[in-house]
């Protein structure tokens, strides 16, 4: 006679008497162990595979080759990476500005430069950038570390005017400066004006 528990349900040995045992699962392939990264010869095979679908492009910007300077300033210097600098915390320069040495220099440049120019207002405009950038580049050969300088080259014509430059500036009495520099002809006035801002 069977046996039967509280439920009703024939024993769970009574059960695995009628039931045939499940069959043992079929053997699964063997898969290949990849390859480590540390392994001297699947390192190279690593880098293939991860850099099969992947495209470099390689970036250059030619300097252009006219006389344009604000072409040169737009497309050749947006090219140049940034320098990124962590905080010193220095409150006070290594070399303060010296604004007669600066100034000696940029009334030589601006002597060079327009020894037989006559006024001509499509050529000043050209000049005057590139008066600027020598300034700017001689006196960073000076080596004033954290200074940013603003040139501005002015041009006037002579035609028995007044006239009246003003700048305005908010700054550091104790380190930032200016130079104000001017080279006269019979028909214009050159006006070169060099500010030094030191930043901490």
């Amino acid at each position: 006679m069977e046996k039967r528990g509280r439920g009703g349900k024939p024993s769970s040995s009574t059960a695995s008497q009628l039931q045939p045992p499940p069959p043992p699962p079929p053997p699964q392939p063997r898969r290949e162990r990849r390859p480590s990264m540390f392994e001297r010869e699947a390192y190279t095979q690593i880098l293939k595979e991860r850099l099969r679908d992947s495209i470099h492009d390689v970036q250059y910007v030619e300097p252009p080759f006219d006389d344009s300077i604000a072409d040169l300033g737009k497309e050749w210097k947006s090219a140049l990476a940034k320098l990124k600098f962590a905080n010193s915390y220095r409150m006070e320069p290594l070399k303060k500005f010296q604004a007669h040495s600066v100034e000696t220099k940029a009334q030589q440049i601006l002597k060079e430069s327009l020894k037989d120019v006559k006024y001509d207002d499509k050529v000043f405009s050209h000049l005057s950038l590139e008066l600027a950038d020598r300034i700017l580049s001689a006196v960073k050969e000076f080596g004033y570390h954290r200074y940013k300088f603003i040139i501005k080259v002015l041009f006037i014509q002579k035609t028995g005017q007044a006239i009246n430059i003003a700048s305005r500036w908010i700054w550091d009495v104790a380190w930032d400066s200016w130079v104000a520099v001017k080279q006269e002809t019979e028909t214009y006035v050159a006006l070169a004006l060099v500010f030094a801002l030191y930043c901490e």
